[in-house]
């Protein structure tokens, strides 16, 4: 006998991820599992007397979106405090803060996310005069866009026991200034030094997890992967996230990382520990190498405007190598973060290396970000079995004219940039994220960069490196199926199948019957998370 469905949602356009076209039809949920897919004439063996169904119309229904490299507690971070993303220069940014400061008396310290000083005139790095002068008291705190540099005054110096005399960790800066000073710009693995400003008690968690959780839905995103460790420093917690879990408020479902650095014994308590449906250990996290855009991705020639530089690993390599040889023999995943195209061949040679010593086997390693990559190391993805973790609107400027990737790289070598295209058609696995709150969590912005390669003011018209644009239902499928894969989840995630689990969004429009522009204005109308409706508009 068929179990009638709770819940059934027909649509004129239903994109299961298995198909390169959506189709008209139902998709059929019993509690939290999709029990039928089909066109509407089978819909009546599912339907009794109390399901409810909803006819959206045109509008596209998928698998929910899968993001598979984000910062969750970060992000939650960024949304719940002073963000400066639009501060367009030192001085503007400064008086940004001091008005978020104004209306938030009782925070002891000031945090704030996103500002950057490459949108600045003369690209010229902050110091803490600029804050002293609103702030002669109170500590302030300001990651920059990409998380990987910080910018304090001197009351947050003070107190975080930052002087002219602490000593650098490796691959990190305290810059100073020509009395030896600390000017307050703290650079890569030296962010570390800040991180008693990021301790809240349990209330202040709450409210940034809920809204951090609030607006995962309203994006459509049902998974991600937290990309938890970053430079010098970890933000997040999974027994935080269980509490979320237990009272039944996780509407997300998180895959989480924890750091690669040779103690395994922490990494193997995570994987008994934390293994439900909704909160998975998921592996290892480590860096080779910064970015490009700083001079800090490590590339296979020299940087083409600073000829005497290279860029760099964090570590050397036989230590990468003795900690993935050991961490794979003990069957754990890792992902690897390597930005320039040296970086990506050394991550593959590491993984080529584990696989030569401990044998082949399903690991699912992972290369991170891949801004820049040598077009003889594509084929070697597929062949190592290796998942290309891209998001692409890392790959965006202000206008082509601007992007600062063509003074970094030169010409010739910036045609590899964000190579999405070339992976694709050498077999590899693509998995499509964020890197929010490094840029937006809006999935449609990765959608339009992914087809069109144009950047924002629409330049150029045929996209940077065209060659490089996919389909629109491919890159549905690499924010979908892909990372369900890539977090060993393609069981029960990824795709609208009978017997998945019923994590769908609705979006307003049929993104297949819409220029690509339109993408741009695309909204989730409704997303469904174990077949429970967790947004609406």
């Amino acid at each position: 006998m068929q179990h009638k469905a709770h819940k059934i949602i027909v649509s004129e356009a239903i994109f299961t991820g298995t198909a390169m076209s959506p189709f008209d039809g139902f998709v059929a949920v019993r509690d939290d599992t999709i029990v039928g897919v089909g066109p509407r004439s089978e819909m009546v063996s599912f339907t009794g007397p109390s399901t409810d169904t909803w006819d959206v119309g045109n509008r596209l229904v998928m698998a929910g979106f899968h993001d598979f490299h984000l910062h969750l507690f970060l992000g939650a971070m960024f949304e719940g405090f002073c963000q400066l993303t639009f501060g367009h220069s030192e001085e503007a940014t400064a008086k940004m803060v001091a008005e978020y400061a104004k209306d938030h008396p009782d925070e002891e310290w000031i945090l704030g996310f996103g500002w950057h000083h490459v949108r600045w005139p003369g690209q010229i790095l902050p110091s803490r005069h600029s804050l002293d002068q609103y702030f002669p008291h109170r500590p302030v705190v300001l990651l920059n866009e990409e998380a990987h540099s910080a910018w304090l005054n001197t009351a947050a110096l003070k107190k975080l026991g930052i002087q002219r005399d602490t000593p650098e960790p490796p691959f990190g800066k305290i810059e100073k200034d020509e009395h030896g000073e600390p000017t307050g710009f703290l650079y890569e693995t030296a962010v570390q030094y800040v991180i008693e400003a990021f301790s809240f008690d349990e209330k202040v968690k709450t409210r940034l997890m809920d809204g951090m959780l609030a607006k995962t839905a309203s994006c459509g995103i049902t998974s991600v992967s937290d990309m938890l460790p970053l430079p010098g420093y970890t933000l997040g917690d999974p027994a935080f996230y269980r509490g979320f879990e237990e009272k039944g408020k996780l509407t997300t479902r998180i895959h989480f990382l924890d750091v690669l650095d040779g103690d395994l014994e922490r990494g193997i308590r995570f994987r008994e520990k934390f293994q439900s449906d909704k909160l998975q250990f998921s592996g290892l996290k480590q860096f080779l190498d910064g970015v490009p855009l700083t001079y800090t991705g490590f590339l296979l020639q020299p940087y083409s405007d600073r000829p005497s530089n290279l860029g760099g690993t964090i570590y050397e390599p036989h230590v990468y190598q003795k900690w993935i040889e050991d961490a794979d023999r003990e069957g754990f995943r890792i992902r690897l973060h390597a930005c320039g195209d040296a970086a990506v061949r050394l991550g593959l040679d590491l993984y080529e290396h584990a696989r030569r010593v401990n044998g082949v086997r399903d690991s699912r390693h992972t290369i991170e970000h891949i801004e820049v990559c040598d077009p003889s190391d594509f084929h070697r993805f597929a062949n190592l079995g290796v998942i290309a973790s891209i998001q692409p609107e890392h790959l965006t400027s202000g206008s082509m004219d601007t992007h600062a990737y063509l003074d970094r790289l030169g010409s010739d070598r910036s045609r590899f940039t964000w190579p999405i295209g070339s992976l694709h058609n050498h077999k590899a696995l693509v998995a499509f994220g964020t890197d929010f709150p490094i840029v937006d969590l809006n999935p449609m912005l990765g959608l339009y960069r992914a087809v069109t390669r144009k950047h924002e003011d629409g330049t150029p018209p045929s996209g940077w490196n065209p060659h490089e644009k996919i389909s629109l239902a491919h890159a549905l499928i690499h924010y979908t199926k892909s990372p369900a894969y890539g977090n060993f989840r393609e069981h029960d995630l990824g795709t609208i199948e009978i017997g998945k689990k019923a994590d769908l969004v609705v979006l307003d429009r049929n993104l297949f019957e819409v220029e690509a522009e339109e993408i741009l204005e695309t909204d989730v109308w409704m997303t469904v998370m174990d077949g429970e409706v967790v947004f609406e508009k």
